[in-house]
């Protein structure tokens, strides 16, 4: 990379877009940057939405919520359904799985290493498993 490139503000969000091959327009750019810079996170498009609105972006929440999607398809992250009509994006595409808190909908990431799967069913002919998602469900036990 070159310093130049380097030392833009939008340089590592360029980049991420342009291998994803997605065209970088300026609510790609900054929703890449906010997503992307610093730690792996799940987030909801509404979390999204207010970090943007936060910080001076001005996008709708449909834009985001496509956005996330296009990411998604892109490989650059990884959407996470907790249940019908509750989604969660991932910015961590390893294999991995996760442990969803019930109470207060945390998302947390469990090492693949962790889990084994005993067996899984015949598949029909030219079909293989792609990726396999475990999502463990915790809850406050009740004496």
């Amino acid at each position: 990379m070159s310093q130049v490139t380097h030392n833009r503000p939008f340089a590592a969000a360029l980049e991420r877009l342009r291998a994803s091959e997605l065209r970088p327009t300026r609510q790609r750019l900054a929703l890449a940057r906010l997503l992307f810079e610093g730690e792996d996170r799940h987030v909801t498009a509404e979390q999204v939405h207010a970090e943007a609105a936060h910080g001076g972006i001005r996008v709708s929440l449909a834009t985001v919520y496509n956005t996330l999607h296009q990411f998604t398809r892109a490989g650059m992250m990884r959407e996470v359904v907790v249940e019908a009509g509750r989604s969660y994006f991932d910015t961590n595409v390893s294999d991995h799985h996760h442990l969803f808190f019930e109470e207060n909908g945390r998302l947390v990431d469990v090492p693949a290493a962790q889990i084994a799967i005993a067996g899984l069913p015949d598949l029909p002919e030219g079909v293989e498993v792609s990726r396999i998602d475990v999502i463990l469900r915790a809850s406050t036990k009740s004496k």
